[in-house]
């Protein structure tokens, strides 16, 4: 069974770049996902198409600090990544998603895009939408495509084109 996740992170005040990514994505993908710092009220209605955590630049303690979803074969955990001092190193947030038992794991706060498969986990971070840093200062998100045997991350900048020198699989197990 095959399955697409879009992972999007640190859009710092910008709703309409979710709105857009919401009304292209909607019935394409399984899950939607927001890494934090989104800097959007908890009630706004987009987040009826996403789910979302805090970050540190969102201080209304009602976004959640963590998420563990089960999408069919995949559980993914979802966090921001400020309280794991991803910054520092993802060995946190690695130990995390392995004690919740996580096939994925996404997160932000960096602002630098990457994937790696480590100890059977995905880790994923899509970037900034907005304010990316790092080796490729484009403003990205990703899709994660999986099957059965195999993980895809695609990266695409803010006009939806895929970054295909970006783009990662993994085999699976």
């Amino acid at each position: 069974m095959m399955q697409r996740f879009l992972v999007v992170s640190d859009s710092h005040g910008n709703r309409d770049c979710l709105v857009e990514l919401a009304d292209r994505y909607r019935g394409e993908v399984d899950g939607m996902f927001h890494c934090g710092d989104s800097q959007l009220e908890p009630d706004d209605s987009l987040w009826s198409d996403f789910l979302v955590v805090t970050g540190n630049c969102d201080f209304d303690p009602r976004f959640k600090k963590e998420q563990l979803v089960k999408l069919g074969d995949e559980t993914i955990f979802m966090t921001h990544g400020h309280l794991f001092n991803v910054n520092s190193s993802i060995a946190n947030l690695l130990y995390r998603s392995q004690e919740l038992n996580a096939s994925m794991a996404f997160y932000g706060h960096t602002h630098a895009l990457g994937a790696e498969l480590i100890n059977n986990v995905l880790v994923v971070n899509p970037g900034s939408i907005c304010f990316p840093r790092g080796r490729y200062r484009i403003k990205t998100y990703a899709v994660v495509t999986v099957d059965e045997k195999s993980y895809q991350v695609e990266f695409y900048n803010q006009n939806h084109e895929c970054q295909r020198e970006l783009s990662c699989s993994f085999s699976k197990g």
